[in-house]
């Protein structure tokens, strides 16, 4: 379906009104790939900056959806209205998401200060889907304090999220892997708070033990002030310990604005997003070449040993005139 300018515009404002369905269909839009993202990027532009993202990520089954559905009630019973986009594995047979997250989160069905939004990574690694940094600007322009965004699930290549949350938390359970586990998945570079799940079983404290001591071997030789991400331990199916991570969250967006970093991390992530929609374009340009005549002359020159293969690719960058 086509959408004329003044569409958008009516969405967006309907949006700004905290109308869930138009906020519903703005997203659909931005998962699409329609072609009026240009119009809704331009419409939604001035009224974004304002809400602060939280990234929730660590290893499957340790609790994330259900540390995501505590942390929202948390936030509503602090006066906040609340996005959350739950990453969710692509469905094999439809593409879309499997929706198990707002299967957890039924609680919050009828909050009208919630919206949850399932999105699939549709075969996009990182454990983030490449539509969520536009759909993370609708919630915000629709008046969201705080926009959750859980990921599918940390993994070597999967901590993508950093470069979208203001604050990243990630989750780890007992008898879920050591420490050494977390570094090498890359966790302990990202993580501005830690949350021990599941901290009323056996070998919590262990775990607390060991993420303390991998944080000491990163911090030596570090210069300047820098924030120690600290570590919360929560029991989520009784919401334990929920008030001491939102207290965690607080502290570390204080820390930031005292400290630039807030400022400095926003500019880093609008510099990543038009890098990747300026590289993009320029692919979308590089294919018109390739599905030319280019390329094909090209190879037949380096077959007969006229061109190597790197004078072959220059000639190539020279025809999308860069």
């Amino acid at each position: 379906m086509s959408f004329r300018r003044h569409d958008i515009d009516a969405l967006v404002s309907h949006a700004r009104q905290g109308q869930a369905r138009a906020v519903a269909r703005l997203i659909s839009l931005v998962e699409d790939g329609a072609p009026e993202l240009r119009a809704l990027a331009a419409a939604l532009a001035r009224h974004t900056g304002r809400a602060q993202v939280v990234g929730i990520t660590g290893a499957p089954g340790v609790g994330k959806s259900t540390s995501v559905s505590v942390l929202v009630t948390a936030l509503r019973a602090a006066g906040k209205k609340v996005g959350v986009l739950a990453v969710d594995p692509s469905s094999p047979f439809s593409g879309g998401a499997l929706l198990g997250d707002r299967v957890r989160m039924q609680n919050h069905a009828t909050d009208d200060g919630v919206f949850i939004r399932s999105m699939a990574t549709r075969g996009h690694l990182g454990g983030i889907a490449w539509a969520t940094p536009q759909a993370l600007r609708v919630l915000d322009a629709a008046g969201c304090d705080v926009v959750l965004v859980e990921t599918v699930g940390v993994g070597q290549s999967e901590v993508e999220v950093v470069a979208l949350a203001d604050t990243t938390v990630v989750l780890l359970a007992p008898g879920m892997g050591d420490g050494i586990q977390a570094a090498k998945a890359g966790i302990l570079e990202v993580a501005d708070v830690f949350v021990v799940n599941k901290a009323d079983r056996e070998g919590s404290d262990q775990t607390v033990r060991e993420l303390k001591y991998m944080i000491s071997l990163g911090r030596r030789g570090t210069a300047g002030p820098s924030w120690r991400p600290p570590i919360v331990r929560t029991v989520a199916t009784t919401a334990e310990g929920a008030d001491d991570l939102v207290r965690a969250i607080e502290e570390h967006r204080t820390w930031m604005l005292g400290h630039g970093e807030l400022e400095a991390r926003r500019q880093r992530r609008a510099e990543a997003e038009v890098e990747a929609i300026a590289l993009a374009q320029l692919r979308g340009k590089l294919g018109d070449v390739l599905r030319g005549s280019a390329l094909h002359g090209l190879a037949k020159r380096v077959v007969v040993g006229e061109l190597d293969v790197y004078r072959a690719a220059d000639e190539l960058i020279a025809e999308l005139g860069v």
